[in-house]
């Protein structure tokens, strides 16, 4: 049976979805001012990874992840950049949805934009308001807490530590420093929407509430994101659902972070790497190996010393799918090695153990070939197929050589870089990616290969 961590509940518990055979899952998307960084490519696969294992189990997924489309980031943009909010939102999402297709992640089922969704915002605070736990301020709308008996579940504190510990702004109409925005009356030359407080936008934290709900349902089983998220955005979810008389997530799933040095990766930081940057200069599928070989709810060090490694792990699998292609294909793939493989995934999402056994049924079945037992040798190759589908780890299945001519295009790149002529070894990289090709930078020059 599979067992996940709860973040509300703080273990590992069974999981028992709401409807026998099917799973609604929301996790929560970008907001979309700025390239993505390695953090936000690591929840991705991270999600991407559960969503196919719970597909290839068995399970009807229902996967939405929202595209936050209008905050304060974005505004700031915009005025940065001198160019409106919209053209801002275009140009980041096309390039996120650039970066998922790069590392191979699934598209959502639903992709719901919170500009779509104002009007049924607003209703949600109209409705908080009529309930006593929403109040009116000069400058927007904002919800009380301690309204709420369980507030700071997901933080796995009391509302009086949080109020304690609470950053004090200057607002004097704020009641708590706790309190949080639902809705932020607009400033002038501000994206505005009617409401009954006057024009404004809403705030974050009353997006999301409102978009799983409408698309998942009452009580849908998994809500989902990085470990930034459990407080204050996912709290302030809950505590709105909650507010309102509905119940919410089921379980709450958050991964740990994506770490330089001894701090996470993060836009505010200013320590980001850009995911393209990654897809670009190293073959995108080590990137899945790298997160499958670490725990999700574990933090994981992104270098190029770690990328380097899992992609040799990676060439090494490729290698053995070469290999396995000439195996017969007809045979059932070992159902020892798959009930194993099932524990592990089925244990809160052991990825780490997985990834052991995937390569130590490498490891067998090239014994086997070796040693002449066929029929042994394709029923590992079976398992270790099924176990990558499984987790979305795609490996080669031909050898077809790199032509000569492009293998020049490399070789004069890196005579460009070793010369320090960054325009022409940048031109020849676009040159060689727009035909298709993966490069990886490594010590003794450019390695090209297929996707």
């Amino acid at each position: 049976m599979l067992q996940l961590f709860d973040t509300a509940q703080g273990k590992v518990v069974p999981f028992e979805p709401r409807e026998p055979g099917k799973v609604s899952m929301y996790v929560c998307g970008p907001t979309v001012y700025g390239p993505p960084h390695l953090g936000h490519g690591r929840f991705s696969l991270v999600f991407d990874v559960i969503r196919r294992y719970l597909e290839w189990a068995g399970y009807e997924v229902t996967y939405v992840s929202n595209i936050t489309d209008i905050d304060d980031n974005i505004i700031n943009k915009a005025n940065e950049d001198g160019i409106g909010t919209d053209e801002v939102v275009a140009r980041y999402e096309a390039l996120w949805w650039e970066a998922m297709d790069a590392i191979g992640v699934k598209r959502p089922t639903r992709d719901p934009h919170a500009t779509a969704y104002v009007e049924q915002m607003v209703a949600l605070i109209a409705d908080l308001m009529g309930r006593g736990i929403a109040y009116e301020t000069s400058d927007g709308v904002y919800f009380t807490p301690a309204a709420i008996d369980d507030y700071g579940l997901l933080a796995r504190q009391s509302i009086e530590s949080l109020q304690v510990g609470a950053r004090v702004e200057v607002d004097d109409e704020k009641r708590s420093p706790i309190d949080f925005a639902l809705w932020k009356k607009s400033k002038p030359d501000e994206p505005a929407w009617p409401s009954p407080w006057g024009p404004g936008r809403p705030g974050w934290h009353t997006e999301c509430v409102v978009m799983s709900l409408d698309l998942l349902g009452e009580g849908f089983d998994i809500h989902g994101g990085g470990q930034d998220l459990a407080f204050p955005h996912h709290e302030n979810e809950r505590a709105q659902a909650v507010g309102s008389g509905r119940a919410f997530a089921r379980y709450w799933l958050h991964n740990g972070f994506v770490m330089v040095g001894d701090e996470k990766m993060s836009k505010s930081l200013g320590n980001f790497t850009n995911l393209m940057d990654l897809a670009h200069s190293t073959d995108p599928r080590s990137y899945r190996l790298l997160v499958l070989r670490s725990h999700y709810r574990s933090p994981v060090e992104v270098t190029r010393a770690t990328t380097d490694d899992a992609s040799e792990a990676l060439a090494r699998l490729d290698r053995f799918s070469l290999r396995a292609a000439a195996l017969p294909s007809d045979v059932e793939p070992d159902e020892t090695t798959l009930v194993e493989f099932q524990s592990y995934m089925d244990d809160d999402f052991q990825t780490p153990g997985a990834m052991g056994l995937l390569f130590s049924t490498v490891t067998e079945a090239n014994k086997a070939i070796d040693a002449g037992d066929i029929e042994l040798a394709a029923a590992l190759a079976g398992a270790v197929r099924e176990m990558c589908s499984a987790v979305g780890l795609e490996l080669r299945t031909d050898d077809e050589p790199i032509p000569e001519a492009d293998l020049a295009l490399a070789a004069e790149r890196d005579a460009a870089r070793k010369a320090k002529d960054w325009a022409t070894a940048d031109r020849l990289r676009d040159e060689l990616v727009a035909k298709g090709y993966v490069l990886e930078d490594s010590a003794s020059g450019t390695v090209i290969r297929r996707p």
